[in-house]
Parts: structure tokens; C-alpha cells; sequence
């Protein structure tokens, strides 16, 4: 206990001081938002890691796919590294910078304006965020508070509290600097502490071998023998709609793409481009494939719901977990608690700004001064905090349990909604307002009327991941169509957002 609770006071003095440190970054909303546009290559590749892969990640994902699709679960972490992360860099990192400071756009929402030349779109993209970046942003406490039970036997609540606290303190102080550098410590925690979790965890069933040989001996309904242990699991299709989703998705992610817009220089993306990918591999990859060995932990109790005899997902891992020495739990707290507040961290700032500068400002207060842009800001970061613990306590006492549904719906709207008209808008210069508000209707619609139509016990698609991957797709192709058949946007917007290429001699 002393080695726990040692690591983690530690680790919230580390924190706090390094919020404190990256004030003087955060004078005005440029720096306090985007981090002057100066942030390094190795900050911002690790940032953009540890904002992807949070506590939903580890705990509630790796879990329930683990358990669902053994070994072939690890084509999830393998999907999140090559399209997630690589392709993401290399399609949207250079051109979302270039464009974005061209532009002057410091928000998705603000780039959907200038790009687009419409003030609506802004209006309704920050809409979007607010409703459903709450969520995902709630979805984070549950993972990390199985953890610290597992670790402490701490009350939910009180762990909602300490993370909301901590992460209150050091965003609201340092901005996106503060952030960018916690993430990267973070991501230095992560890093140590999955490898050491894979190796204790899989030798403690004898080996890779063993362990393997097991996953293959288990059969049950809806599970043939030698399944778990083969190339594409049981259920190959449903796993493809999780990588889509999970993979994809962080290409229409505000927060995510968000991290484009700070980067320093174009040479910073191209090496972030690999660091990135190489973080993505064994973050990802590792809990996946962690995750893959949890039917082999089916003995334990503490993962069955005890009125139904149903898998509880989300308590998987932590069961894992608990077969570890005290200074190994200690470890895989850090890790959980680093992976959890890193993503809050950012989902905050993003809330915030998005709300401020492309909600209020425009609509309410045009002339508002920057220093009351800042205080806005810094308000609003600590209400989506409170707001989105609430919701997670909600959350832990209602129907909606398991983790992966928060973040499916979250992710299928957002994402949904945006990947489209983004990634065109930075490629194609035919692509129309009409076809962007086919999009944040193709989006959202989906994605609401599916959770809708579950609650009331007749869903049109079951699992909300697969909503959300159809949902992305509905986009990319209804994008196209529609600025096919609708009016070419004006001459005038088009030169303007794409003379930053030109200048590269690009097209």
C-alpha cells in the first residue's frame, strides 16, 4: 500500500507543478489553446497517443473485445496503429497545419467557417462537440475507478473527485502547453508500464505458448474450439467494425485532429508521423493483445455479474490486474490513471475553447475582450469537468454499463459528423456547404436514432461501434454525392483556402 500510494502522490505533484510551470505559455487564447503553434515533435506525437488511448482503451475495450475475440482482438491495436495513427499523420497532419494557420482557424468548428465561408457550420459543429464530447468525457472515470477499487478499495465517487480535481488544476493553469507535456510523461508511463504488464501477466500462464495453447482449448456457445487462439477470431465481421470505428474514427476527432493545428513545423510532422505510429503499435497492440488473454482469467468471480451470471466487460482487466505484485498494481494504476487523464485533459480543452470561441463568442458577445475569452475558457474546462463526473456516476448506477457504449455513441456521432467534410475539405475543392450538412445530420442521426431505438429494445443496427462505423462510411460517401449535385462553392473561398498549397506549388 505504502509503494501505491507513494507512486500516486508523487504522480499528483509532478502533474500540478508542471501545470503551474507551463503558465506563462498560456498568457493568451492562442498559447493557452493551441500552445502558440510551437509544440515539438516528440509533445505533440505523444500527445496525440495518449489523448487516443485513455482508461476506455485499456479496461473497457480491451476488455470486452478481448473477451469477445481472444487473440484476433490484437488486429484492433494493429488497425488503431496503420490507420489511426500512421495514415492520420500522413493524410491530415502537413495539410491541417498548412490550411488551419492559412486560415487562421485555431478550432475545428472555426475551420469549418473559414473553409467553408459559413458561420452556421461553426455554430452547429460546436454543438455537436458539447453534446457529445460529454459522453466520451464521462466513460473515462469508470475505467479508471475499477482500477483504483481493484488497487484500494476506494468509492467510486471519491475517485471521480481526485481525477477531476487534478486534471482541473494543471489544464485551467497551463492551456494546451501544460497538456502536451503532461501527455508526454504520461506516454512515458504507459509505454514502461504495458510491457511489463504483457510479460508478468503471460508468464503467470506459463508462458506465450501456454497461454496460447489454453485460449485454443476453450469452447462455448457461439465460441468454436481453437477460435480464441486463431488468425481472425469468431466473429470476424463485428471485429471489423471495431477497427473501423476505433481506427477511423480519430480522423474526425476534434481533440485528435486538434493536435495538427499546434505542431511547430511540417518537418515535425513527418518525424512525429513515425513516433506516433511506433506509441500507437505497443500501446495499442499491447492491450489488445493483453486483452486477449481474459477468458483465461474466467475462474474469477469478481468479472460476473452475480444475478445474471453475465461478463461484467469492464471489470475484466482490472481481475488481470489483481493477480499482480503491489508494486506491478502500482504501476498499471499510473498507467491507467496517466491514459485516462491525459484524454480527459484534452477532451476538456477542446469542450471548452469550442464552446467559447465558436458558441458564445459569435453569437452572443463579439466583442469579447481576450482576457475574458481566457476566463471563459478556463470556466468552461472546469464545468465539463463537473458536469462529466456527474454523468459518470449517473452512468455507474444506470443501465448503460459497460464502457464501450459511451465511447461508441460519443465517437460515432463526432465522428461521423466531421471526418468527411475535414479530410474533402482539405483535398477537394468542390465539396459544398449542403454536403457538409448532410454530414452532421448523416452523423448524428444515425448514431442517435440508433441509441434511441436500443433503449426502447429495437435497435436497427445492435451494437453501437458498428452504428458509428456506418456512420463514418454514410459520410464519406454522402459527401461526395451531394457536392456533385448541389451549387459549386464561390470561386473567391476556394482560392483563398487552398493558396497555401499553391504556394508549395500543390493543387
Amino acid at each position: 500500500m505504502a509503494i501505491k500510494v507513494g507512486l500516486l502522490i508523487a504522480f499528483f505533484i509532478l502533474t500540478i507543478c508542471i501545470g503551474i510551470y507551463s503558465r506563462r505559455h498560456a498568457g493568451d487564447v492562442g498559447s493557452f489553446v493551441l500552445g502558440g503553434r510551437s509544440v515539438g515533435m516528440w509533445l505533440t506525437a505523444f500527445a496525440y497517443g495518449t489523448s487516443y488511448f485513455s482508461a476506455v482503451i485499456f479496461v473497457g475495450y480491451a476488455g470486452q473485445f478481448g473477451w469477445k475475440y481472444g487473440m484476433s482482438a490484437t488486429w484492433i491495436g494493429i488497425g488503431n496503429a496503420v490507420i489511426g495513427s500512421l495514415l492520420a499523420w500522413v493524410v491530415l497532419g502537413r495539410r491541417t497545419r498548412v490550411m488551419t494557420q492559412h486560415l487562421g482557424s485555431s478550432t475545428m468548428p472555426d475551420f469549418f467557417e473559414r473553409r467553408y465561408g459559413s458561420g452556421k457550420l461553426k455554430i452547429a459543429a460546436s454543438a455537436i462537440i458539447f453534446v457529445f464530447l460529454i459522453p466520451y468525457t464521462a466513460s473515462l472515470y469508470n475505467g479508471l475507478s475499477r482500477i483504483f477499487a481493484m488497487a484500494f478499495g476506494i468509492d467510486y465517487t471519491y475517485c471521480v473527485i481526485a481525477m477531476a480535481v487534478i486534471t482541473c488544476i494543471y489544464v485551467v493553469a497551463g492551456g494546451y502547453m501544460a497538456t502536451a507535456i503532461n501527455d508526454f510523461i504520461q506516454g512515458l508511463i504507459m509505454l514502461v508500464g504495458i510491457v511489463l504488464i504483457i510479460v508478468t501477466v503471460v508468464n503467470g500462464q506459463g508462458g506465450f505458448s501456454e497461454a496460447v495453447r489454453k485460449l485454443g482449448e476453450i469452447e462455448e456457445s457461439g465460441v468454436p474450439l481453437g477460435s480464441l487462439n486463431s488468425l481472425f477470431g469468431p466473429d470476424p465481421v463485428n471485429l471489423l467494425g471495431v477497427v473501423a470505428l476505433t481506427s477511423l474514427g480519430t480522423w474526425g476527432l476534434p481533440q485528435m485532429v486538434h493536435k495538427f493545428y499546434a505542431i511547430k513545423s511540417e518537418s515535425a510532422v513527418k518525424r512525429g508521423t513515425i513516433v506516433s505510429t511506433l506509441f500507437a503499435v505497443v500501446i495499442a497492440g499491447g492491450c489488445y493483445f493483453l486483452g486477449g488473454f481474459g477468458r483465461l482469467f474466467a475462474d474469477r468471480p469478481e468479472i460476473y455479474n452475480a444475478t445474471t451470471g453475465a461478463p461484467i466487460f469492464d471489470a475484466i482487466m482490472p481481475a488481470m490486474l489483481g493477480t499482480l505484485s503491489d508494486a506491478l498494481i502500482g504501476v498499471a494504476m499510473l498507467l491507467v490513471f496517466s491514459a485516462s487523464m491525459s484524454t480527459l485533459s484534452s477532451l476538456v480543452l477542446a469542450s471548452g475553447s469550442t464552446l467559447t470561441l465558436d458558441f458564445i463568442k459569435p453569437l452572443f458577445r463579439k466583442d469579447m475582450a481576450e482576457k475574458s475569452q481566457l476566463l471563459t475558457i478556463r470556466v468552461l474546462i472546469v464545468f465539463f469537468v463537473v458536469v462529466s463526473g456527474g454523468l459518470a456516476l449517473l452512468q455507474y448506477k444506470s443501465a448503460v454499463t459497460f464502457i464501450a457504449q459511451l465511447m461508441g455513441i460519443s465517437w460515432g456521432a463526432l465522428a461521423g459528423a466531421f471526418i468527411a467534410p475535414f479530410m474533402y475539405g482539405l483535398y477537394w475543392k468542390r465539396v459544398t456547404v449542403p454536403a457538409v450538412w448532410v454530414s452532421f445530420a448523416v452523423g448524428v442521426g444515425i448514431t442517435v436514432s440508433n441509441m434511441l431505438l436500443n433503449l426502447a429494445g429495437r435497435p436497427f443496427i445492435k451494437s453501437p461501434i458498428n452504428a458509428g462505423a456506418i456512420a463514418m462510411i454514410a459520410g464519406l460517401v454522402a459527401v461526395p454525392l451531394v457536392s456533385l449535385v448541389t451549387r459549386k462553392p464561390k470561386a473567391e473561398l476556394i482560392v483563398n483556402a487552398f493558396s497555401c498549397f499553391d504556394k508549395r506549388g500543390e493543387t
